[in-house]
């Protein structure tokens, strides 16, 4: 998947399924399923139910996405 094919969304995950998957709601209601992207495991980044990430989706795909980042909740 090249960065010309790609459309970057927001959403929320619903749902965390094995393997490091889960079901993200985009902002527009469609739920797809997306896996954490190659940086993420590396960097041991954790995501939980409820987070707001940001997805990576193909243009030939529009079922599932890639999470390329997940927004930090911290409290003030």
């Amino acid at each position: 998947m090249s960065k010309d094919d790609t459309i970057e969304v927001e959403g929320t995950v619903v749902e965390v399924l094995p393997g490091t998957t889960f079901k993200v709601k985009l902002t527009n209601g469609h739920v797809i399923t997306a896996y954490l992207a190659g940086k993420m495991r590396v960097n041991n980044i954790k995501v939980f139910m409820g987070d707001q990430v940001k997805v990576a989706m193909s243009t030939y795909n529009l079922n599932t996405g890639r999470i390329v980042y997940r927004r930090s909740n911290k409290l003030q």
